[in-house]
């Protein structure tokens, strides 16, 4: 089983590969190989860093998103959207101006405006994740979160898990074969690992 792990430049790549080689993984391409993104069984978009900064350099790769379009919602190809990665999922992201993502869960990326005035933003550290339906790929318990930005789902049959940090944010987002999480699996130790290894395992 081949895993596309797209290399545009967007951070935490290594430690995403690491972990996911520790969750299980045999073949892990890191890649910018439209081609290769195209034949993989698994794909995953790690990012760190600005919604149009990453989605600049997604854009960027000549037949990228061409490529990941045609895999994930033409052929089933399961998905795994990480930070900015699962940010991007989204019609647009706010910042820095209004900036076009990839439209594939309806939804707004916008900054935290937490209600309480001691959360401070960015949300950053431990914090639960709740789940919105059944444990399955998602399991509730603690993960790591680095983020100023969170996304509101226009359908909240999308939200596959919350978290709360002066107020409810979605940790989580899936739809048929794609999965987006806020939090860093890489950075979430045995609760990461345990993710990705399910991941790996996924016949959505």
């Amino acid at each position: 089983m081949t895993i596309a792990l797209i290399d545009y430049g967007a951070g935490n790549l290594h430690s995403v590969h690491n972990a996911l080689k520790k969750a299980g993984a045999q073949d892990v391409a890191i890649t910018a190989d439209p081609e290769v993104v195209a034949r993989a069984d698994r794909i995953v978009l790690p990012g760190v860093g600005a919604f149009r900064a990453c989605r600049d350099a997604l854009v960027a790769i000549p037949g990228m998103v061409e490529a990941m379009g045609e895999a994930v919602n033409q052929r089933g190809t399961p998905f795994l959207g990480v930070c900015v990665g699962m940010q991007l999922l989204a019609d647009a992201g706010e910042e820095f101006g209004c900036h076009e993502g990839l439209g594939w869960i309806p939804g707004t990326v916008r900054r935290i405006e937490p209600a309480d005035a001691e959360a401070k933003v960015p949300h950053m550290g431990w914090n639960d994740v709740a789940l919105t339906g059944a444990p399955g790929l998602l399991q509730p318990g603690e993960a790591y979160f680095l983020h100023s930005y969170h996304f509101e789902a226009a359908d909240p049959a999308h939200v596959a898990a919350r978290t709360d940090h002066g107020g409810p944010l979605i940790a989580a987002v899936a739809r048929d074969t794609i999965i987006g999480c806020q939090f860093h699996p890489e950075k979430s130790q045995a609760y990461g690992l345990s993710f990705l290894s399910r991941f790996l395992d996924w016949r959505p």
